[in-house]
């Protein structure tokens, strides 16, 4: 029998829904107003002020320019380089530290952990990893982008939490028929934790999307810039110099703001793909990965 719901529930039902709405326009707006900005006629767009909810003067011509960017593509292909090595990478060495430190009787086990936990409060610093990045000769290398962030200690834990909760007796009769570790991962574990893997792979993918700091660190040929780098000469450092040759000094000020807006959108886009794809999974995986069962 369906409960008949209170005037105060109803009531909160309304605000709850009205605040929402009103929060996910807040969050929506401003990736609405760059992408019809991208779109924008840039002499219309210098001059508007006020909400944006339409492009002024239909025009591609900011996407033209991005995308005749020799550095943008060669930015694009570097990071789709370190994104899909990286992210391959990081999820093996990850399910391996997982898996060791989620099986019993395993030596040393709590030390273990409590070094790995300690790496989440305490480091070296950037000095010294900038170094050891120099020594192991790193620098300059899209592979230094790559093997020193292979696993990151909080998605280790999570992980592990996850591995934890299968059933010992599945584990046991694997062992019992004479299976390695090995194929107990490839075999059980990992195929019975595809939710979580999800996740991980959205934290490692968004993580290495994003990243720049690094990047800007250790990377001084500019043929290996990722995309986050390019992005960055573009907005912070207001570089848009080889993209508006040819055009008018009056116009370069114009010009260079759509092509900011657009170069926002090609940066944004294929992450924000992923997303749908992933979503299912995504509090599925963050729940078992989080609470022990």
């Amino acid at each position: 029998m369906k409960r008949k719901r209170s005037k105060g529930e109803k009531a909160f039902s309304v605000f709850n829904y009205a605040f929402l709405t009103v929060l996910m326009i807040i969050c929506l707006y401003p990736v609405w107003y760059v992408a019809v900005a991208s779109f924008s006629d840039s002499n219309m767009l210098t001059v508007h002020t006020g909400l944006l909810m339409k492009p002024l003067g239909l025009s591609f011509d900011a996407y033209k320019k991005v995308f005749k960017n020799p550095m943008i593509l060669r930015g694009y292909g570097n990071t789709l380089f370190i994104l899909v090595i990286g992210v391959f990478l990081d999820l093996i060495m990850t399910s391996l530290g997982a898996y060791f430190l989620s099986r019993r009787g395993v030596m040393f086990k709590k030390p273990i952990l409590m070094l790995v936990i300690f790496t989440m409060f305490f480091s070296g610093g950037m000095i010294p990893f900038y170094l050891n990045l120099k020594d192991l000769h790193l620098t300059n290398s899209l592979w230094g982008l790559i093997i020193p962030f292979m696993i990151t200690t909080q998605n280790l834990i999570i992980l592990r939490t996850s591995f934890e909760s299968i059933p010992d007796s599945l584990i046991e009769a694997a062992q019992i028929d004479g299976a390695s570790h090995l194929k107990i991962l490839m075999s059980i574990v990992i195929p019975l934790s595809k939710a979580i893997l999800a996740v991980m792979v959205l934290y490692y993918g968004v993580s290495i999307w994003n990243s720049w700091f690094w990047a800007s660190a250790i990377i001084r040929d500019r043929q290996m810039y990722p995309l986050q780098i390019i992005l960055r000469e573009i907005l912070v450092q207001n570089d848009t110099s080889s993209m508006t040759t040819g055009v008018g000094a009056a116009d370069q000020e114009a010009i260079g703001m759509s092509i900011k807006y657009a170069t926002i959108m090609v940066a944004t886009i294929p992450i924000l793909c992923v997303y749908p794809f992933l979503q299912k999974h995504f509090t599925k995986g963050t729940m078992v990965g989080a609470v022990k069962e």
